[in-house]
Order: structure tokens, then sequence, then C-alpha cells
């Protein structure tokens, strides 16, 4: 879905800054498992404390759980082998796999049972924007370059009603979902993306103001976020972790990834964000990551 020790913005430049060094996890003490930032990266790790506990257990080894700085900079950890397990989101994926065609997706979150989820195009309930096609002529928040919820599919999604990033409407890329969601509350933006089940939460929590906030539009079904691991693993471990995940059912845990279990899952799963990206004209290589 976590899509949760803390690491600063400093600390997460620094982790795919460096100089590359291969690190195979059969030689490690412990395994690096990055989970996406797609929310406040504090409130990721903790949230988190309880999955990393379990994969502990799991596995028999420690786990070091690491939020990075940007969808970008997860993608490059992955690359350069800072990190031997992430959970991507389904865009930011299929730029890793690009990148790193040996990483493997090997599991995908169920949402009640289904291993798809939504985006939602919303706006502020009392504003200009009442409809999708007022977004012409106003600025529309996306998240992260290298998001499929909160970039790719509600670009798509416009471009379907025949309105263009930068010809028919601004954009400004706010980084986080969270981000998304209150900069339409506060009026820095008429209309934003993100993923339906985020803004949910958000709403759940009070994060933001449901009755300030209405769903313009929803999205249909996106391949679900996967669990990717590096392709070159000692096979034991490898299965091991696939294994935890699988067998995954404790509901508070399954909360980190807004997911009620998992299931397998492969690369072609993910050929229609790299059709969609086609359809749109937008080169993949030149997104962040």
């Amino acid at each position: 879905m976590d899509r949760r020790r803390f690491l600063s913005a400093a600390a997460g430049f620094a982790l795919v800054g460096a100089a590359a060094t291969p690190a195979h996890a059969v030689k490690a003490k412990s395994l690096r498992v990055a989970l996406l930032p797609d929310e406040n990266a504090a409130a990721i790790i903790q949230n988190a404390q309880p999955f990393k506990a379990y994969l502990e257990q799991a596995l028999g080894k420690p786990v070091e759980i690491i939020v990075t700085t940007d969808y970008s900079s997860m993608i490059e950890a992955m690359r350069f082998n800072r990190i031997e397990v992430a959970y991507f989101g389904p865009l930011s994926y299929v730029l890793a796999k690009s990148k790193a065609p040996a990483i493997e997706p090997f599991a995908v979150g169920l949402s009640k049972g289904s291993p798809t989820y939504r985006s939602v195009i919303v706006a502020l309930a009392d504003g200009p924007v009442k409809t999708i096609d007022d977004v012409k002529g106003k600025t529309f928040g996306f998240g992260d370059d290298a998001s499929t919820s909160s970039h790719l599919i509600p670009r798509a999604y416009l471009a379907r009603h025949g309105l263009a990033a930068g010809a028919d409407y601004k954009f400004v890329h706010l980084g986080a979902h969270d981000a998304v969601a209150r900069a339409v509350q506060g009026g820095q933006v008429q209309a934003g993306g993100l993923s339906k089940a985020i803004f949910d939460s958000l709403v759940a929590k009070g994060s933001v103001d449901g009755a300030k906030i209405k769903v313009l539009a929803e999205s249909d079904p996106i391949p679900n976020y996967p669990m990717v691991m590096q392709g070159d693993l000692d096979s034991n471990l490898k299965a091991a972790i696939k294994k935890a995940f699988l067998d995954l059912k404790d509901p508070e845990i399954l909360k980190t990834f807004r997911a009620d279990g998992f299931v397998p899952t492969g690369d072609s799963a993910y050929d229609i964000l790299r059709e969609t990206a086609k359809v749109l004209s937008l080169d993949l290589t030149k997104i962040k990551g």
C-alpha cells in the first residue's frame, strides 16, 4: 500500500548519493526494506514497526526499514543495491525495472479482495472546479512525477476528457499524496489527483476535512503496489521473503500497506502502465527516477 529507523531528508539523500557498492543480502547481517514515501516519512516509519518485528521473526535476521526522500531516490537505491526489498508504486516499479532489469516483483497487495486500487481527482467543495471540464484554465496538483495514482492516471483521465497538461491547465508536482490533498483544501491548487485509499485514510484520520473536499472523478482499476526484491539474492532467502509476505494475515500489520493480504504477481501485470505512458506520449526515461 507505505505504501512505514526514521531517516531525515539528508540521510535519505546520502543513502543513494554515496558511491554504489553492490550488497548481497546472503552476506549481510540485515535486510533493508524500503517503503514508498507517499506520506509523511515519520508516520510511515512509526506505523511500520509491527511489520518490521514480523519480518525479523519470519526471516530470522534484523530488518532495517527505510523511507527515502522521494520516489526517484528509492528507484536509485534499488538500482545500486542499497536496498534488498522495496514496496514500489506501480509506475515507480516500472521505472525501476527499466533501470535495473534484474529486480523481481513477487507479491501484490489485495484491497477488498482485489489486486487493484483506484485514483481520484478532488477539488474544494465550494471552489471553482465543479466538474472535470472546469479544470481547464486552472492549476492542478499532481504528486511525485513517478507516481501512478497521483500523476500518470489522473493525467491520463484529464487527457481523455480533452485536457492536455500544460496547454489546457497549469500543473505543479507537490510530492506526497497528502500534500496534494492539503494543497486542494488550502486553495493552493484548484484540483488534484491522488490515491483513493490514501485520500480516504486522510479523511478518516481528520488530516483533511472530507466536508471541504469533494471527489470529482474516480479512475478505472490500477494494478496495485508490488513488493519487489533484488534478483540476485540467495534463492533460499528469496523464497523466505516471498513466503513471509504471502503468509502475512495480521490486519494491524497489513494496515501499513493499506491491504488485506498479498498474492503473487509478475512483471507483465504492469504492462498497462507502460501502455498508458505511450498514449500520453510520456517518455519514461525522462521521468525523474
